[in-house]
């Protein structure tokens, strides 16, 4: 699992360097229901319903970011959070380029994940500057919400180092504040490993300002994890902005199409309005071999967009 987490620092640069991670290996289990069906089937009326384009890295790269944006519009996303920024572009479009390409396509893209250096040579002010930077960039695009995206293993050894990026995950939220644009935090399950006895992510929750920090929660690496997302939402009311939905295959903690897995989202749903939610995002970071991507988020779609608790 290390290893699919650590993939989105390798891809976010691997638009400009051409090559991408190839599909995770595993046995197949359930393709369910195609894309292509989906789209066919889609009822006139549909839920807003978001896709982290992670899902999606290797078709993008295959057949293009245009020709997948459109499959997926097809399928009845409305929603991008993308990845990938780099030189001032997501995904090698421009901010502009990007928003029209979603804008014709009748979606848009209300977040945007980003990873900055925690140590540069320039110091903490040239952090800040390229945290200003990335911000801008991502309002021209569209978005409200700059999400950080991911803390490397080395970056995150003991309680000192996360006391030390919440100072400036602070200062991130208060320079995205002033530039017009909300800062969040986005998890995996290491924040849950405890130091003596207390978790970092409920440091992380005492220690940012909640007016500058919000936090994007990932359903699966919360519950994988052991924790409960609904008990966090009562912890802290109101600053849960943003879901990754995305399930786990109860036979081997593997991602897992939304509502195939072990995971209760009626009762995450049904407690929205305490977390304060505003979107949320189907993601599925990897597929079981000879299954596709593009599949599993159909089913996902499906699921969600028939839900009546969505």
């Amino acid at each position: 699992m290390e290893k699919v987490r650590r993939d989105f620092l390798k891809t976010a640069g691997a638009f400009a360097a051409g090559s991408l991670i190839l599909p995770f290996g595993c046995t197949p289990k359930n393709s369910g229901e195609k894309a292509e069906d989906a789209a066919a089937t889609a009822p006139v009326k549909t839920k807003d319903i978001g896709l982290q384009l992670y899902t999606l890295r290797n078709e993008i790269q295959t057949d293009g970011l245009e020709a997948t944006l459109e499959k997926v519009a097809n399928i009845g996303y409305k929603w991008m959070e993308a990845f990938g920024y780099e030189n001032r572009k997501f995904l090698g479009k421009t901010p502009q380029e990007f928003s029209k390409i979603l804008s014709d396509l009748g979606m848009s893209m209300p977040s945007v994940h980003s990873v900055t250096e925690v140590s540069s040579s320039g110091g903490k002010e040239a952090i800040v500057d390229q945290m200003k930077i990335t911000a801008e960039d991502a309002i021209a695009a569209g978005s409200k919400y700059l999400v950080w995206a991911y803390l490397k293993a080395e970056d995150r050894t003991s309680m000192d180092d996360y006391k030390r990026h919440i100072e400036t995950w602070n200062k991130f939220g208060e320079v995205c504040k002033e530039t017009g644009i909300q800062f969040a935090y986005h998890n995996h399950d290491f924040e849950f490993i405890e130091f003596d006895g207390v978790k970092p992510y409920d440091v992380i929750m005492q220690e940012t300002d909640p007016e500058l920090v919000k936090f994007e929660l990932d359903l699966y690496w919360i519950t994988k994890s052991g924790n409960d997302p609904v008990a966090y939402f009562q912890k802290d009311p109101g600053r849960f902005h943003l879901w990754h939905v995305k399930d786990i295959d109860p036979a081997d903690d593997f991602f897992a199409p939304v509502g195939q897995g072990k995971i209760d989202f009626q009762k995450i749903f049904d407690a929205r309005e305490t977390a304060g939610m505003k979107y949320f995002f189907v993601e599925q970071d990897a597929t079981r071999e000879g299954v596709s991507p593009l599949d599993t988020i159909a089913q996902s779609w499906n699921y969600l967009n028939e839900a009546s608790f969505v």
